[in-house]
């Protein structure tokens, strides 16, 4: 096995990941990243894209007076019932860094589009990255490369090395990589079937990763050497569940985000009329979302591939969809429902702030999940459920023709939330919650028993850590 030595060795090529090698070599250190995957992107590259922050020019610009302290006071909202599990103090970090990391992905030549409201936030915080989430690695790959950062693709860490107490390196199956510090920044655990086993309910086990990359090594190579995950009983909470996604994007989604098209978009999202930018908003929309819990409340049946009603009395959507054959279900709306889900205030699917999606809308945007038939019968046919069992859940219901069968709806794992006790130096603490000497963390593996409920925390904290992470990472190699 080979070996080699630089000042910092950085695993995962995620958004925290990308910020912390660029903090490191931007400050003068031989960083390598490591990336199990054949490319970089993570978990980053597969999100919304959404940056939530305070005290940001973009809400000045909309006259928004907002600071970190109010979005700080905002987290138990989110938090609810489980508030009291939440790491305030680096929720702290978070609220006071987070305008500081949008600045400096902008600098890196990302645009967003925003401030767009989203309660319980009691102001408007979220900023949606243009044209989507790709974007993030579009310009912080080419940064990272300015910068000196050696990427090593297809390179999955195995262990961490030690000296006495301290962590001097990472080894892969390739290579001996020596370190006067790591970052570990490979993510959650939303892949992985041991901590599946471990933190989640048997609902879970067989259930499909959003990122199939995100198998928890950063937090089994720290365990190892002494660190400790908070919060993993509560990391995986309940399945999600979305649309099928369609076999082909928009042509628009894929668009380079270079700072002209990027600018030009938000400039239209700004100032072209609703009804003339509103199909390219809905064509993403209608792409990436999921249904809405009250489409099930105001008139649609949830059914399997069979045509069976299943969910449970108070059954989470997501488990109920879980326990089906294929893991997969549909919504079926008949001639009423579909009318009530045709404009405000009952829709389909939204995009906080950005804009709301009915039944024309995915039936012009997305015909691929959608069958329409006159008959029962007939519907049921176009999408393979047994007609009798259709008819049968829906006896003794006022149903009227047509019928539109949406789906199918599939359960996922999203993101698992159980990271590794931290500093506010992204330091990785023992049992004890004293620093293991060279080892770091950021991301949702640094993520420090936050709970990051809402759209764009996880984000903002991937950044925010990240370039923490980065940055004392690369004093500690320099002393």
């Amino acid at each position: 096995m080979t070996e080699r030595s630089c000042e910092v060795v950085v695993v995962g090529g995620g958004g925290a990941g990308l910020a912390a090698a660029i903090t490191a070599a931007e400050l003068g250190r031989k960083v390598i990243l490591l990336e199990k995957a054949d490319a970089l992107g993570g978990s980053t590259a597969l999100s919304i894209g959404s940056v939530t922050a305070a005290g940001t020019p973009d809400q000045k610009a909309a006259g928004v007076d907002d600071s970190p302290a109010e979005h700080l006071a905002d987290f138990p909202a989110w938090a609810g019932a489980l508030a009291h599990r939440d790491n305030l103090d680096l929720a702290r970090l978070l609220a006071d860094n987070a305008a500081a990391a949008l600045a400096w992905l902008r600098a890196s030549g990302l645009e967003f589009y925003g401030p767009l409201p989203e309660p319980p936030h009691r102001k408007p915080r979220m900023h949606n990255v243009l044209p989507n989430s790709r974007a993030f690695v579009y310009h912080l790959s080419r940064r990272a490369r300015r910068a000196g950062v050696e990427v090593v693709l297809n390179s999955k860490a195995q262990k961490l090395l030690l000296d006495d107490s301290s962590v001097i390196g990472v080894e892969t199956a390739q290579e001996r990589l020596l370190s006067r510090s790591v970052v570990l920044a490979g993510g959650d655990f939303s892949a992985s079937a041991a901590f599946r086993s471990e933190y989640a309910a048997p609902e879970f086990h067989g259930l499909q990763a959003v990122n199939v990359h995100a198998e928890g090594d950063c937090q089994r190579m720290a365990r190892e050497v002494g660190g400790v995950i908070l919060n993993g009983d509560l990391a995986f909470g309940d399945p999600r569940y979305r649309f099928r996604a369609p076999a082909r994007s928009p042509w628009w989604l894929g668009l380079p985000p270079v700072r002209p098209i990027t600018t030009l978009m938000r400039f239209a999202l700004r100032r072209v009329p609703a009804p003339v930018i509103r199909p390219f908003i809905l064509s993403f929309l209608t792409t990436a979302l999921a249904p809405e819990t009250n489409l099930f409340d105001k008139g649609a049946l949830l059914v399997n591939g069979n045509g069976d009603l299943f969910r449970r009395e108070g059954e989470s959507l997501g488990f109920a969809i879980a326990r089906q054959p294929e893991r997969q279900a549909y919504a079926l709306l008949d001639a009423q429902a579909m009318e009530a889900f045709s404009r405000w205030p009952n829709y389909v699917s939204t995009a906080p702030g950005v804009a709301y999606a009915y039944i024309d809308d995915y039936r012009r945007t997305r015909p691929d999940i959608c069958a329409l038939a006159d008959t029962v019968d007939e519907v049921a046919r176009l999408r393979g459920l047994i007609p009798e069992k259709l008819r049968a859940s829906l006896a003794g219901r006022e149903a009227k023709p047509p019928y539109l069968l949406l789906g199918p709806i599939h359960s996922y794992v999203v993101l698992a939330d159980g990271g590794l006790a931290v500093s506010r130096k992204m330091e990785v603490l023992d049992r004890g919650g004293k620093p293991i000497g060279g080892l770091y963390a950021a991301g949702s593996t640094g993520q420090g028993g936050l709970l990051l409920r809402g759209h764009g925390h996880h984000l903002a904290w991937a950044f925010v850590s990240g370039r923490i992470a980065g940055e004392n990472a690369a004093s500690a190699a320099a002393a």
